[in-house]
């Protein structure tokens, strides 16, 4: 298992049946990848991952652990989440691919937010500068894809905007954003209003 992945991961290896989201999971991530949003960094390590909720469950398709440099997901590249336990820093997925080293921020997202239908978490280091506590902001003593991140996410529900505004900042994890709404297509747009927002301080 990869060394980005901090959770106890209890998986099938049963292929997961094709899901409805994939073409549009397909179609943000690559208007992600266009804008450098999600990827490879310079050391080889893949950025950035989306979820979209299976139905009204807070079951979640996730990409894939490494796979952030892919031009296109298949099925296989693709995990579905169906149970987590916070507490215990576990979860299980199927698929051929291990879910996300994010994922358990997206299922607190998930959790907190009945109406969210997707999540994108990328990496924009411009609008993370902008947006470090002036929006909704976890705590920067907690790192990315731990349980402490998850209930940072619970926490910003109960005492932040965030559940209006979309979109969250982890500050111990730099260039680290999560975004969401009812699909990756407002997810998508949340991202863009604050980056069109943050252009217009800075000209």
């Amino acid at each position: 298992m990869s060394e980005y992945i901090k959770f106890s991961c209890e998986r099938a290896a049963t292929k997961i049946t094709p899901f409805d989201g994939l073409a549009e999971l397909n179609a943000y991530r690559r208007k992600l990848l266009q804008l450098r949003l999600i990827g490879v960094d310079s050391n080889g390590v893949g950025f950035g991952n989306l979820s979209i909720r299976d139905g009204t469950t807070n079951n979640f398709y996730i990409t894939g652990s490494a796979t952030g440099g892919l031009p296109e997901l298949t099925l296989a590249n693709c995990a579905r989440v169906v149970a987590y336990d916070f507490k215990r820093n576990w979860l299980r997925c199927a698929g051929a691919a291990v879910a996300s080293s994010e994922s358990l921020t997206h299922a607190a997202v998930y959790e907190s937010d009945t109406r969210a239908g997707a999540v994108i978490h990328c990496h924009d280091s411009k609008l993370w500068t902008a947006l470090l506590n002036q929006a909704p902001t976890s705590s920067k003593a907690v790192e990315y894809g731990t349980p402490e991140m998850a209930y940072e996410v619970l926490r910003l529900f109960n005492l932040s905007d965030v559940k209006s505004r979309k979109i969250l900042v982890m500050a111990g994890h730099e260039g680290g954003i999560v975004a969401f709404g009812r699909d990756l297509e407002e997810a998508f747009a949340v991202l863009m209003r604050e980056r069109k927002e943050m252009k217009k301080l800075i000209s």
